[in-house]
């Protein structure tokens, strides 16, 4: 898949071990808007999560939409985007490196909504389906002090938006 960008924190000198993990990321487009987790906080997140055993990006970007949105991939919609890479010092465990590859995917969904199944944290964060345009999320995740992955699909909004990155459907 192709990099679309690295953020290195360069803060991760003296590590010894390295967390690599990797997650797949939806761009739901409906109306001009994109389908976003948003919690109490007021911060936007692109819907996604990590593959479980024996997933591939396709069943893993299908079941975490369901989870996170109660949105219903259409599968054959399914259209790679691009890869952001993150390195930084572990948020949980300062003497390990943390290496994310996030790969973003964009999709149709069906009509409707199912009832949103949130892990423990996401409930804590108050996660709930929002549709919100490019400058809404620019705007909101914009302020200060927000989590490494707000600045990391922030990013990506403002490369759909400057026209980086490509959608079959463009936003209008």
């Amino acid at each position: 898949m192709k990099i679309l960008a690295t953020f290195d924190a360069k803060d991760y000198q003296n590590t010894v071990d390295v967390c690599e993990k990797c997650s797949v990321r939806a761009i739901i487009l409906r109306d001009g808007k994109l389908a976003m987790q948003r919690g109490v906080d007021g911060a936007y997140k692109i819907p996604g999560g990590g593959p479980e055993d024996g997933e591939d990006d396709r069943l893993a970007l299908a079941r975490e939409v369901l989870e996170e949105t109660g949105l219903r991939v259409i599968e054959p919609t399914i259209t790679e985007l691009g890869e952001i890479v993150e390195i930084r010092r572990d948020l949980f465990d300062d003497s390990k490196k943390y290496v994310c590859r996030s790969r973003f995917y964009f999709c149709r969904v069906g009509e409707g909504q199912e009832e949103l199944k949130l892990t423990s944290s996401e409930e804590a964060k108050g996660y709930e389906l929002r549709w919100a345009t490019p400058e809404e999320i620019c705007a909101e995740n914009g302020r200060p002090g927000r989590e490494p992955w707000i600045l990391r699909d922030t990013a990506f909004v403002k490369m759909l938006m400057d026209g980086s990155v490509a959608l079959p459907d463009p936003i209008g």
